[in-house]
């Protein structure tokens, strides 16, 4: 080997050491701390952030249908806090370095139970039709409803389980 070393060729090992430190170099100076150090990168939109930058606040639930309220086209939205010491473009388009108690976006959260089925009817159609397995058709489980309506909604069990559960809206 050493004999290798003194002949002017260079040992496999040193070899591959340069180069991994010319990959970390290259890696460094383009990739997203080096681009970030550099200033050559825009800043984010706050949208964009990671999870574990930002907290969310959980939707506002109304009382009467059990969806977050201002559920619209299936979406609610909840506002966003980045944390402390982020700078990102809020929903205004304005670079701000944020101190955790600002909002920094509004995050789209799907409407739990807003799947185009109304959930008044859904419950209205399992107490008085649910023997029947109208409630199962009315949800889009046509093989459910079926065999609801076969079995006279399972002797009247499967009834009262499925009432109990579109009421709790599981």
């Amino acid at each position: 080997m050493a004999a290798a070393c003194a002949s002017g060729q260079a040992v496999p090992e040193t070899v591959a050491v340069q180069l991994l430190g010319v990959l970390w170099f290259v890696s460094v100076t383009t990739g997203p701390w080096g681009a970030a150090a550099a200033g050559g990168e825009e800043t984010l939109k706050c949208e964009d952030l990671k999870v574990g930058q930002y907290i969310c606040k959980d939707p506002k639930i109304n009382d009467a249908t059990q969806e977050p309220v201002n559920c619209t086209n299936y979406t609610a939205h909840v506002p966003c806090f980045p944390a402390p010491n982020i700078t990102c473009k809020d929903f205004s388009g304005n670079e701000t370095h944020f101190t955790g108690n600002e909002v920094g976006f509004l995050k789209p959260v799907s409407c739990r139970n807003v799947n185009g089925y109304s959930y008044k009817v859904a419950v209205a159609l399992s107490l008085f039709l649910g023997w029947l397995g109208a409630d199962r058709f009315y949800l889009g489980y046509p093989a459910l409803g079926l065999l609801k309506f076969c079995t006279v909604g399972f002797c009247g069990i499967g009834s009262l389980i499925d009432f109990i559960l579109i009421s709790m809206q599981m």
